[in-house]
Protein backbone atom coordinates (compact mmCIF):
# COMPACT_ATOMS: atom_id res chain seq x y z
CA UNK A 1 0.00 0.00 0.00
CA UNK A 2 1.48 3.50 -0.83
CA UNK A 3 2.43 5.76 2.15
CA UNK A 4 -0.36 8.38 1.38
CA UNK A 5 -2.98 5.74 1.59
CA UNK A 6 -1.44 4.71 4.93
CA UNK A 7 -1.54 8.02 6.24
CA UNK A 8 -5.48 8.70 5.06
CA UNK A 9 -5.91 5.49 6.93
CA UNK A 10 -4.06 6.67 9.98
CA UNK A 11 -6.44 10.04 10.34
CA UNK A 12 -9.17 8.04 10.08
CA UNK A 13 -7.98 5.82 13.05
CA UNK A 14 -6.96 8.81 14.70
CA UNK A 15 -10.32 10.49 14.41
CA UNK A 16 -12.18 7.19 15.93
CA UNK A 17 -9.66 8.04 18.80
CA UNK A 18 -11.52 11.76 19.23
CA UNK A 19 -13.34 10.89 22.69
CA UNK A 20 -10.18 9.82 24.37
CA UNK A 21 -8.13 12.78 22.82
CA UNK A 22 -10.46 14.92 24.31
CA UNK A 23 -10.90 13.27 27.03
CA UNK A 24 -7.44 13.13 28.02
CA UNK A 25 -6.64 16.52 26.79
CA UNK A 26 -8.47 18.43 29.66
CA UNK A 27 -6.00 19.46 32.50
CA UNK A 28 -9.12 19.08 35.02
CA UNK A 29 -9.40 15.77 33.97
CA UNK A 30 -6.10 14.38 33.62
CA UNK A 31 -5.66 15.35 37.38
CA UNK A 32 -8.82 13.60 38.05
CA UNK A 33 -7.25 10.54 36.24
CA UNK A 34 -3.94 10.77 38.68
CA UNK A 35 -5.61 11.47 41.68
CA UNK A 36 -8.45 8.23 41.03
CA UNK A 37 -4.68 6.18 40.38
CA UNK A 38 -3.77 7.46 43.69
CA UNK A 39 -5.79 6.49 45.55
CA UNK A 40 -5.98 2.61 47.18
CA UNK A 41 -9.19 1.36 46.80
CA UNK A 42 -9.03 -0.34 43.14
CA UNK A 43 -12.79 -1.23 43.58
CA UNK A 44 -14.33 2.24 42.93
CA UNK A 45 -14.62 5.66 44.15
CA UNK A 46 -17.21 8.20 44.79
CA UNK A 47 -17.76 11.87 43.68
CA UNK A 48 -16.99 13.24 46.94
CA UNK A 49 -13.78 10.98 47.47
CA UNK A 50 -12.46 12.47 44.20
CA UNK A 51 -13.55 16.25 44.98
CA UNK A 52 -11.79 16.12 48.17
CA UNK A 53 -8.71 15.55 46.56
CA UNK A 54 -9.27 18.06 43.84
CA UNK A 55 -10.36 21.81 44.26
CA UNK A 56 -13.12 21.44 41.79
CA UNK A 57 -16.81 21.41 42.47
CA UNK A 58 -18.52 17.94 42.80
CA UNK A 59 -20.92 18.91 39.88
CA UNK A 60 -17.30 19.57 38.11
CA UNK A 61 -16.22 16.22 39.30
CA UNK A 62 -19.61 14.93 38.34
CA UNK A 63 -19.38 16.28 34.62
CA UNK A 64 -15.27 15.02 34.21
CA UNK A 65 -16.39 11.53 35.36
CA UNK A 66 -19.24 11.32 32.78
CA UNK A 67 -16.60 12.46 29.68
CA UNK A 68 -13.91 10.12 30.70
CA UNK A 69 -16.81 7.49 30.70
CA UNK A 70 -18.19 8.03 27.54
CA UNK A 71 -14.65 7.95 26.08
CA UNK A 72 -14.13 4.48 27.54
CA UNK A 73 -11.55 5.13 30.17
CA UNK A 74 -13.25 4.47 33.31
CA UNK A 75 -16.69 2.64 34.06
CA UNK A 76 -19.13 2.98 37.13
CA UNK A 77 -20.76 1.10 39.27
CA UNK A 78 -23.95 1.59 41.13
CA UNK A 79 -24.60 0.27 44.66
CA UNK A 80 -28.16 1.22 45.66
CA UNK A 81 -27.72 5.13 45.83
CA UNK A 82 -24.07 5.11 45.47
CA UNK A 83 -21.82 5.43 42.12
CA UNK A 84 -18.16 4.11 42.10
CA UNK A 85 -15.80 5.25 39.54
CA UNK A 86 -13.31 2.97 38.53
CA UNK A 87 -10.81 1.91 35.47
CA UNK A 88 -11.82 0.26 32.68
CA UNK A 89 -9.80 -2.62 32.83
CA UNK A 90 -9.71 -4.07 28.94
CA UNK A 91 -9.11 -0.48 28.37
CA UNK A 92 -10.33 -0.69 25.05
CA UNK A 93 -10.00 2.98 24.17
CA UNK A 94 -6.66 3.92 25.32
CA UNK A 95 -4.96 0.66 23.33
CA UNK A 96 -6.57 2.09 20.02
CA UNK A 97 -5.38 5.08 20.65
CA UNK A 98 -2.00 3.98 21.49
CA UNK A 99 -2.32 1.55 18.20
CA UNK A 100 -3.37 4.93 15.88
CA UNK A 101 -0.64 6.78 17.39
CA UNK A 102 2.17 4.22 16.66
CA UNK A 103 0.46 3.91 12.87
CA UNK A 104 0.98 7.49 12.81
CA UNK A 105 4.64 6.94 13.85
CA UNK A 106 5.16 3.88 11.39
CA UNK A 107 3.90 6.19 8.48
CA UNK A 108 5.56 9.03 9.61
CA UNK A 109 9.17 7.19 9.47
CA UNK A 110 8.32 6.20 5.66
CA UNK A 111 6.85 9.94 4.75
CA UNK A 112 10.10 11.89 2.27
CA UNK A 113 12.36 14.67 4.01
CA UNK A 114 10.80 17.69 3.97
CA UNK A 115 13.49 19.97 5.28
CA UNK A 116 15.05 20.15 1.93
Amino acid sequence: MDVYMEAKEVAHKIKECQKVLTAIGDESRQHLLVEMMQMDDCRGVRVGEITKRTNLSRPAVSHHLQILKDAGLIKVRKEGTKNYYYFDSDMKSMKKLIGALQAAVDVASHLPDRDN
